[in-house]
């Protein structure tokens, strides 16, 4: 046990060690060059983790391992619940059924889409390609971490999912503007959005929450409702986290039961902090506790998001990849040009029905 009398200094020791590499990531975070890349502390923080596993990680007391693992599992899932601080229910409201259509149909397909292509094509394991296909189709690197304790799967999985997150986020913070300078500007491109649209196809298809605020404060002269369009619907998409990793819940036992596993491999797999998230986000509707409050449990929430991440990332060891190959950088492009793509075609096609 983490907290027993024999392993609580260690466990205390390995939280602080962790706490203050999430804080050298969240300062990092905070220079203007790296905010304005749209590079959240999450990311940093699994890099910062990462680097230590690979260099480090023989200096530092062995029984500071609990309180790593900690971090890494149970801070994780208090601070997923608190995410749902960050949304409302009326702002899914205000993007109306369109935004939410788009939100679900690209989740549902791209998930399905990483998830196929990668056990089937290009023969990952299960647990990698779930993961990935989970931060490309609801909200980075938040999701992989939500979807992680569902799956139960390493540490070094969970760094791969992260790195595609990173690596295809950013490539979209830089190629929407420009697709929208040249082909999708409502008075000179051939392949025309309204800034409307061009917001709800911008919060359906990019990964990260910061990369989707990222593209609109990017391109000049961009107008308040497509920023309010893009994180709206992304907004949605993280939301879709809870009700995905129920669904998950579901299949793993179902899947475990028709395999034949033991008793304990067909309990019901429930993720109870999903749930919570969602109560908490239904909390914040209401809108009983002052906005103040909020942005202050909102950045102490993403600072539990780093320390998390952090955490994993020292328990990624880089001789685990090998045998991997290209297979991620296959699965996370795929699904890459269909969030591209087929993200223009479903939101073209639902907004013109809604």
């Amino acid at each position: 046990m983490a907290f027993s009398k024999q392993n609580r200094k260690g466990t205390f020791s390995g939280i602080i060690f962790v706490a203050i590499f999430a804080a050298a990531a969240t300062m990092i975070s905070n220079i203007e060059v790296i905010k304005a890349m749209g590079i959240s502390p999450l990311v940093i923080g699994i890099v910062m983790g990462i680097f230590y596993a690979n260099t480090l990680h023989n200096q530092i007391p062995s029984e500071w391992g609990t309180g790593i693992t900690f971090s890494g599992k149970k801070i994780l899932r208090f601070a997923i619940v608190f995410y749902g601080f960050r949304i409302t229910f009326q702002q899914i409201a205000e993007v109306r059924m369109s935004g939410f259509m788009v939100s679900l149909i690209m989740l549902s397909t791209t998930f399905l889409l990483g998830t196929y292509l990668g056990i089937k094509v290009f023969k990952m394991d299960r647990d990698t390609s779930m993961l990935t296909a989970s931060g490309a189709s609801v909200c980075g690197a938040a999701a992989v971490l939500a979807t992680e304790p569902v799956l139960k799967s390493e540490e070094h999985k969970t760094a791969i999912a992260v790195s595609m997150v990173v690596l295809f986020g950013t490539i979209s913070m830089f190629l929407y503007p420009v697709l929208y300078a040249t082909i999708i500007e409502p008075s000179t491109g051939f392949l025309h959005m309204t800034t409307q649209e061009f917001g709800i196809y911008v919060g359906g298809t990019i990964h990260e929450v910061a990369q989707v605020v990222a593209v609109p404060a990017s391109i000049v002269g961009a107008p308040v409702d497509m920023a309010n369009s893009a994180v709206i619907v992304k907004m949605t998409r993280v939301i879709m986290i809870a009700p995905l990793l129920i669904i998950l819940g579901i299949y793993l036992s179902f899947e475990a039961k028709k395999s034949g596993a033991t008793a304990d491999g067909i309990k019901l797999v429930i993720p109870w902090f999903a749930v919570y998230f969602i109560g908490m986000a239904g909390f914040n509707s209401i809108g009983i506790v002052p906005q103040n409050i909020v942005d202050i449990i909102n950045e102490i929430d993403t600072f539990l998001l780093t320390m998390a991440m952090t955490a994993l990332g020292m328990g990624t060891i880089f001789s685990k990849f090998r045998g991997l190959g290209l297979a991620p950088v296959y699965t996370a492009l795929s699904m890459f040009i269909w969030l591209v793509v087929g993200g223009f075609i479903v939101t073209k096609l639902v907004v013109s029905i809604f």
